[in-house]
């Protein structure tokens, strides 16, 4: 079976920062995270341990310091939780799926062209 990274808000975020920037501490996690969420350095800390228990992280001593890195590329999580996502809400049906996503988002013509040509390029692997 598959090893699937499905996070949470917070961890996903931190996450962010992380491929970002490639690797942080807890203090340069911390920093990027505050103005937004008003986090103290301890939940940050604690969350990063939880992650890299999960797999989705690693660190490396600095001194004193743990220097964090994401073990995932954003587009495996992605991947993993919009399969989840998927299947959890529209029963694995990807059609059901992106006329969801057209009709309650607004979409320009710009991203309607966008899609055509991702589904035309689709359709030129498939044959």
């Amino acid at each position: 079976m598959a090893k699937t990274h499905t996070l949470g808000d917070l961890q996903l975020a931190i996450m962010r920062v992380l491929w970002a920037n490639q690797e942080a501490t807890v203090a340069q996690v911390h920093e990027a995270l505050y103005p937004e969420r008003g986090l103290a350095p301890t939940t940050v800390a604690t969350m990063l341990v939880k992650m890299e228990r999960k797999g989705v992280v690693q660190h490396r001593s600095e001194g004193r310091r743990f220097v964090y890195s994401p073990t995932v590329s954003e587009a495996k999580v992605q991947r993993t939780m919009v399969g989840e996502l998927t299947e959890r809400l529209f029963g694995g049906d990807v059609t059901a799926l992106v006329s969801h996503l057209l009709s309650e988002h607004d979409t320009n013509a710009d991203e309607l062209e966008e899609l055509k040509r991702l589904i035309a390029e689709r359709e030129a692997q498939e044959v």
